[in-house]
């Protein structure tokens, strides 16, 4: 079994003097909405009044799916290890946005169902080739579900040796909506019906059937309130290992960015395993995936964008990067009104 991740929740000791120093830039109180807000939680992250956002990186974790075989996607499972390779040549959207923005990108085989050779540039960190069909059984053993959060734990504690202060999740694996859906409706409750969405595009006979599948699948088990054993049943290796990783990353201080709806699922499995790490979470956006607006309810969360983006791959963590960077620059750089000379408010 996977050591125990230990993060304490966030110390709220500077949240006076941020507010503070938040409250006395030029500007009327208030006035810069949502960046406020997350200029004081990055603050408390770093535990500083001048918090900063070095060596940016989106990890994108992919992995296969044995659910795929019940034709719960409208591609095909190779489209899986096709865009990974897409992801190693630079050519993704995720690529092309994070080249634009400034955000390193690390491509992670968690589980593909491929020999990739030892393809140059990416990590090498496969625990099978896939998982199993969680309609039929379980979709990972206890052991691949260790071997996934510890994998995912060490990756975020490299990235964190390596200087990086914020780190952003992305995914790729064809049916991985199917895996998301099944640990909110798990782990959260959410009814199926309002837990399952069209994913990469199915028509309405498709969206039946991916719901007919996941019934059957959810059948299975009863209520799973454990995190870990809802990743073993319906998991997938990209989502435990990026859980992991959110896991290690706040547990080095990390600001955690997460993307749509599979990285959410990621983060409500780790959140029950351990709570405290939601005080590092970032929101990026609110998916168009049906399920997206639950999955956030169902963590607290209140995205930072709404682009009905519904790709994945960190597209959106990496969009919101620039936000971060902003609300940074507020509280490093912005003068205060005795520093500008400017009355304040009576």
């Amino acid at each position: 079994m996977s050591l125990p991740f230990h993060i304490m929740p966030v110390s709220t000791s500077l949240d006076a003097e941020l507010q503070h120093a938040i409250d006395n830039k030029t500007k009327p109180l208030g006035a810069l909405g949502r960046i406020e807000a997350l200029a004081l939680q990055i603050g408390r992250i770093q535990g500083t009044l001048r918090p900063t956002v070095q060596a940016p990186r989106v990890m994108v974790f992919a992995g296969d799916h044995g659910v795929a075989h019940e034709g719960v996607s409208a591609y095909p499972q190779e489209v899986t290890w096709q865009m990974v390779m897409n992801f190693l040549g630079g050519g993704a959207a995720v690529n092309v946005l994070a080249r634009t923005l400034g955000v390193a990108v690390q491509v992670v085989d968690a589980g593909v169902n491929h020999d990739f050779a030892g393809a140059p540039g990416m990590v090498h960190a496969k625990v099978a080739m896939g998982t199993r069909n969680f309609a039929l059984e379980p979709a990972m053993s206890a052991a691949q579900l260790d071997e996934a959060l510890e994998r995912g734990r060490s990756l975020a504690r490299e990235a964190a040796n390596e200087g990086c202060q914020v780190l952003a999740f992305g995914e790729m694996g064809i049916a991985n909506t199917s895996a998301a859906s099944m640990l909110l409706h798990k782990l959260a409750g959410v009814p199926l019906a309002a837990a399952v969405g069209r994913g990469t595009g199915l028509d309405d006979a498709g969206l039946r059937h991916k719901l007919q599948v996941l019934e059957r699948a959810a059948a299975r088990t009863g209520t799973l309130t454990d995190g870990r054993l809802a990743l073993q049943e319906y998991g997938g290796f990209e989502i435990a290992m990026m859980a992991g990783a959110m896991l290690g990353a706040a547990e080095a201080g990390l600001v955690l960015v997460i993307d749509g709806f599979i990285t959410s699922s990621a983060l409500l499995a780790a959140k029950a395993l351990a709570p405290a790490v939601i005080d590092h979470a970032v929101f990026a956006h609110q998916s168009a995936e049906a399920g997206h607006a639950a999955m956030l309810q169902a963590l607290g969360g209140s995205a930072l964008l709404h682009l009905d983006l519904r790709l994945g791959e960190g597209t959106g963590a990496v969009l919101a990067v620039p936000l971060l960077r902003a609300a940074c620059a507020v509280l490093c750089d912005m003068a205060s009104f005795a520093q500008a000379g400017v009355s304040g408010r009576d």
